[in-house]
C-alpha cells in the first residue's frame, strides 16, 4: 500500500500537500507512505506475518517494533464475559524515547471476572538519567574507531533490495491514480488500515 500526503494540519498549523512543496512537480508520483505485509518462507517463521509501515507528515515521529503474541489455542475463560482476550504485546521503542514496554491483561481484583490492561514500561532516560544519542552518532563513532559490528554487509543490503525492487518495478509500471490519498497529520490512507483489518488486526498508533 503506497500513499502521498495532501493538505492537512500538523501541530495545529495548516500544511500543504507534497505536490505543493518547493521543487516538487505538480504531478509527482513519489510515495511518502508505504505499508506492507511480508512473510518469510521457512519453518521458523511460517504463518508469522510482518507488517511494516512508514510515512511522512504523520501525527508523530516515532520508531518502534510491536511484537504481538499468538493467542493460545485453548481459551480458559471461554464461557465468561472475557471470552475474547486482548493479545499480549511487547513493544521495543527505538526513537525518540528508547525503552521497552509490555502490555497484557490482568484480572481486576474482586469477585467479578473483569480484565484490565496492564502496561509495564522501561525507559533508558528515566532509569539512567542520560539523554540517549541518535543512531547516527553511534555509527559515526564506530566508523572512526573501525568497529563494524552495527554495519550491514553488502550481501545483506542486496538481499533487502531483492525484496523491495519487485515492488518498485510494479509501482513504476502502474502509476498511482489517487495521489494524494491521505491528509497531512493523519496515520495514512484508509487502505493501510484495511490491510490489517483483513487479518483481524490493527496498527498501534503512538500519540504524543
Amino acid at each position: 500500500m503506497r500513499g502521498q500526503y495532501g493538505d492537512g494540519t500538523e501541530d495545529g498549523k495548516r500544511v500543504t500537500a507534497y505536490r505543493s512543496e518547493p521543487d516538487v512537480p505538480p504531478d509527482s508520483r513519489t510515495e511518502t507512505f508505504v505499508a506492507m505485509k511480508l512473510s518469510i518462507d521457512n519453518w521458523r517463521w511460517a504463518d508469522v506475518p510482518f507488517f511494516l509501515r512508514t510515512g511522512k507528515r504523520m501525527p508523530v515521529r516515532n520508531t518502534h517494533i510491536v511484537i504481538q503474541f499468538r493467542r493460545a489455542p485453548f481459551v480458559l475463560f471461554r464461557d465468561t464475559p472475557v471470552e475474547h482476550l486482548m493479545p499480549n504485546q511487547l513493544v521495543l521503542h527505538i526513537q525518540p524515547e528508547e525503552g521497552i514496554s509490555l502490555q497484557f491483561a490482568a484480572k481486576v481484583p474482586g469477585p467479578v471476572m473483569r480484565l484490565g490492561t496492564v502496561d509495564m514500561n522501561f525507559e533508558y532516560q528515566e532509569y539512567f538519567g542520560k539523554h540517549s544519542s541518535t543512531g547516527y552518532e553511534r555509527l559515526l563513532h564506530d566508523c572512526m574507531i573501525g568497529d563494524q559490528t552495527l554495519f550491514q554487509r553488502a550481501d545483506m543490503v542486496e538481499a533487502g533490495w531483492s525484496v523491495v525492487n519487485p515492488v518498485l518495478d510494479l509501482w513504476h509500471a502502474l502509476p498511482p491514480r489517487n495521489f494524494p490519498n491521505y491528509a497531512s497529520g493523519t496515520w495514512g490512507p484508509k487502505e493501510a488500515e484495511e490491510l490489517l483489518e483483513r487479518d483481524g488486526r490493527r496498527w498501534r498508533n503512538f500519540e504524543k
